[in-house]
């Protein structure tokens, strides 16, 4: 095998491993039904069910991304891939809810060994700036596939097979990974990297978990619950902390002067800001689909499907943009194309006319591919090869907190508007058919016929008018992002050589 042929072959396996990463993070929704008549999960297992997986990915993405620079990059993903495929079987095949949760928190450990070491990979293996751009670009587009994909691979697994399914799926996947991975991957580390400062891991877990559970938390307690306010405070202490030890080490987890740099701290913030309008748009979508269309869960994955998909179109694409418009260019206008499909999202009535809706989707997919992959590249471009795992893992975990964030802030802001927009018909009092439209429609199941239409109507009336105010504002934020990153992005070259990245760091 020639070396341009290793390269590409070394794309499609670090592709294929984001391709399944990221599917995970959304086939477990559909499946949670299931979890509650097959396992008896309370409504508390349900929630770490769900988020513990992201919790022990997001915790130590810095960490391994770090541990990969200095072990290896290959080893680690090899390692992790066969910790994720042998996680995968123990969850398919977990009797209990407790059970379940541990072997998902272990599904989370391995996904935090590979996700940087795709990237990292890339970087190491293109030297080439206009072949890197364009693999990441590719790269980025599998990550946004699998996200649209999750929900489609889960109803179709769900509709023939027990809830297991969605993660055995994982294990033949990850057997073609390893195999690939083990004849094309070069290996690469940093020769001089130092030890891993144990404490710095400490902080950065402690930090990032607590302040993510604190922002979920606030979504389902509210702001000032005792919880939340105890979480937020150690986890911002915890940060702080970390960024000051940084600062005094010779071999630091983060290099805290890259962000000085603008081109680096300008795409971690875009970025940031771009997946937060994204997670909310998808669990928006997953409830406007089945609950005011009245579509089942495999006809709402299907609906939304073409939007993800284009947004691997406009990762591949975004490479081509560069030299025209220049780095800040294609990433304004990627989030101003994102900006444009909400102000769409802001008609949305009872009734859909799916085509006009496909065409906004698709605009705005193709736009949140223009942004992650420019600022991913300008992320990786930005620091030496020999730290690339550690500047990944800065940007994966930027983007575990803003899809945090975006649920927590947006899905409060869509379940308050819902609360205050909902006439209650004369005579129900039920408090869950006011907390949201799925409570509505489970209050309607007990409920005479007549009462039940009117309570379903005037609930779907609320959550449209919800799902106006929210796309509204999402758009309003994403144009401001979308000017931020025309100045902040500015005077960022359209092409940034090897060597000018050698010098600045040496």
């Amino acid at each position: 095998m020639d070396g341009m042929t290793k390269k590409w072959a070394s794309l499609a396996v670090a592709c294929l491993a984001t391709l399944l990463l990221s599917l995970d993070l959304t086939v477990l929704h559909l499946a949670l039904p299931r979890l509650v008549a097959d396992l008896g999960a309370s409504a508390t297992e349900l929630l770490w069910i769900g988020d513990v997986y992201g919790f022990a990915l997001a915790g130590l993405l810095i960490t391994m991304g770090n541990l990969g620079d200095r072990v290896g990059r290959k080893r680690l993903l090899l390692i992790g891939t066969v910790a994720f495929g042998a996680a995968s079987a123990l969850t398919a095949v977990a009797p209990s809810p407790e059970l379940l949760i541990a072997a998902r928190a272990l599904l989370g450990v391995a996904g935090a060994t590979i996700m940087p070491s795709t990237l990292s990979i890339i970087r190491n293996v293109f030297t080439d700036p206009g072949e890197r751009t364009a693999a990441i670009g590719i790269w980025s587009g599998m990550s946004a596939a699998g996200f649209a994909l999750g929900p489609v691979v889960g109803g179709l697994l769900l509709d023939h097979f027990w809830w297991g399914s969605v993660f055995l799926i994982n294990v033949p996947i990850m057997a073609i990974v390893l195999a690939g991975g083990l004849m094309v991957l070069p290996e690469s580390h940093d020769p001089d990297a130092g030890r891993i400062d144990l404490p710095s891991v400490a902080l950065s877990f402690t930090g990032v978990i607590a302040v993510i559970y604190a922002v979920k938390e606030a979504a389902h307690q509210g702001p000032g619950h005792a919880d939340v306010l105890v979480a937020g405070v150690v986890g911002i202490a915890c940060l702080v902390a970390f960024g000051l030890r940084q600062t005094r080490l010779a071999a630091p987890l983060i290099d805290m002067r890259l962000f000085r740099r603008r081109a680096f701290s300008a795409s971690i913030g875009t970025n940031l800001l771009a997946i937060f309008a994204m997670m909310a748009m998808s669990l928006m979508f997953a409830w406007y689909f089945q609950l005011v269309l009245g579509w089942s869960p495999l006809q709402a994955g299907l609906a939304t499907l073409p939007g993800g998909l284009s947004g691997a179109v406009g990762g591949i694409v975004a490479a081509k943009l560069i030299n025209p418009l220049g780095r800040n260019g294609v990433v304004a206008l990627g989030l101003g194309m994102n900006a444009a499909s909400f102000l769409y999202y802001s008609t949305l009535g009872l009734e859909l006319t799916y085509p006009v809706m496909l065409g906004a989707m698709l605009v705005g997919g193709m736009g949140v591919g223009l942004a992650f992959t420019v600022n991913n590249d300008n992320v990786l471009a930005t620091v030496p090869a020999q730290r690339a795992g550690a500047a990944a893992a800065v940007s994966e975990t930027s983007f575990e907190l803003g899809g945090a964030l975006g649920i927590a802030i947006l899905g409060t802001l869509l379940n308050s508007v819902y609360s205050g927009s909902l006439q209650m018909p004369a005579g129900i009092p039920d408090q869950a058919a006011k907390e949201s439209i799925a409570g509505a429609l489970s209050t309607a199941e007990s409920l005479p016929p007549e009462q039940a239409g009117q309570l379903i109507g005037a609930a779907r009336v609320a959550f449209v008018e919800a799902v106006h105010i929210t796309s509204l504002t999402t758009a309003a934020m994403l144009a401001v992002v979308a000017v931020l990153a025309l100045v902040g992005l500015r005077g960022v070259p359209k092409v940034i050589p090897e060597e000018v990245l050698t010098r600045a760091h040496s």
